[in-house]
């Protein structure tokens, strides 16, 4: 389904999420905040929201929200957190879950997550477990969350052991991607978010990589067309996926495609902000990439082009020189081993056969692992 923005002359792109009862719309344009209320109301059982957001965020945006809200007839109340990774954690969801108890939401009532995957996948876990259950929105305002996280009902905090091992699938009554939030994020931000576009294509898409390698510079320096057409067809993508295998029994894994080397390299940084997740993430698909063609699944050829692409765009390939961190392969496989996707002690892994084809095994040794961690981090150090 397609039709106008109300608030803007470029067309307001609908992609479904087809999962039975829990399905949902998500809604993809620019402008749309300032509609916001409209788009809501029609999935609401009852006129009154508590919104979840983050201190940056809220500056930004909440005004616009609860403005659109306000004009909509629908009352609300705003909850802020600190910005960043460190509010996914049990002290906040704890903070959060007592303060939307104070505000006495009841389960006809909805929680809105507003900002990026941190505000989401908090809220997304607060909504699951409030009252047993009551229903939330997705107003996600990063490239990242808008691509990924806000879509497939993946909720979660982190714990000590190991990112979003607390956490529970629960999907959202809507989606609601305003592009124009884009163009208050710095080029980090961008970039960040554009590792998981890329993804995409590397993962199930060959046409989409090669859109991207002509197009891919014009997403991250904010052209709106290309930024619609890059989220459309990500969250597209993904929602094939999660309608398909929804609670990742199957090839919904191959959405982790460079997750498994990035979130060992996010747990030695303690989740700080030196290495973000989107940062991680394009390291880990390049080790995923080097693996690949260690192992002969995929052409010397390919990965060069994958490496080309990400250098580029401006995306990490390197593991980043950290204060404080000395990056130890031992330490990282340690890392990998308490990932949440491990099964029967062996680590899962997302490889590739060639871009636009990617495959899940538990078939990789950890010495080829090691071998492939050590060659980057050398490769880092100009070694």
């Amino acid at each position: 389904m397609t039709s106008l923005n109300p608030v803007s002359d470029r067309p307001l792109s609908c992609v479904p999420v087809s999962l039975g009862a829990r399905s949902y719309d998500i809604l993809v344009g620019a402008n749309l905040l300032p509609d916001a209320g409209k788009h809501l109301k029609s999935v609401l059982k009852n006129p009154r929201v508590a919104i979840v957001t983050d201190e940056t965020v809220a500056d930004l945006h909440l005004e616009t929200l609860q403005d659109s809200l306000n004009r909509a007839g629908i009352a609300n109340t705003a909850l802020v957190f600190p910005a960043g990774e460190s509010s996914k954690s049990l002290a906040t969801y704890g903070e959060l879950m007592n303060q939307l108890l104070d505000t006495r939401i009841q389960r006809d009532e909805a929680i809105i997550a507003l900002g990026g995957g941190v505000m989401g996948d908090l809220t997304g876990y607060a909504a699951a477990t409030l009252r047993r259950g009551v229903d939330f929105i997705q107003i996600p305002t990063t490239l990242l969350s808008q691509v990924d996280s806000s879509v497939g009902g993946k909720t979660g905090i982190n714990a000590p052991q190991g990112k979003n091992l607390i956490g529970a699938f629960y999907q959202p009554r809507l989606v609601l991607a305003d592009i124009s939030c884009l163009g208050s994020l710095p080029k980090r931000e961008i970039l960040a978010g554009y590792a998981e576009v890329v993804k995409y294509g590397l993962l199930g898409d060959t046409a989409f990589f090669e859109w991207l390698e002509k197009n891919g510079a014009d997403v991250i320096a904010g052209d709106i067309d290309a930024r619609i057409y890059a989220v459309e067809q990500s969250i597209k993508a993904k929602a094939r996926i999660v309608a398909v295998d929804e609670r990742e029994g199957g090839i919904r894994a191959l959405l982790n495609l460079g997750h498994t080397f990035g979130h060992a390299l996010e747990a030695e940084t303690s989740y700080g902000s030196q290495l973000i997740h989107g940062e991680a993430v394009s390291i880990g698909m390049i080790m995923a990439a080097e693996l690949s063609a260690k192992l002969g699944h995929m052409t010397r050829q390919d990965s060069t082009r994958i490496r080309a692409h990400f250098e580029k765009v401006g995306l990490p390939c390197n593991v980043p020189n950290v204060p404080g961190i000395n990056w130890n392969a031992e330490k990282l496989l340690a890392h990998m081993r308490q990932d949440k996707k491990i099964s029967g002690g062996r680590i899962t892994l997302i490889l590739m056969k060639a871009i636009g084809s990617a495959f899940v095994t538990q078939d990789v040794g950890e010495s080829d692992i090691l071998s492939i961690i050590r060659q980057e981090i050398e490769r880092s150090r100009g070694n």
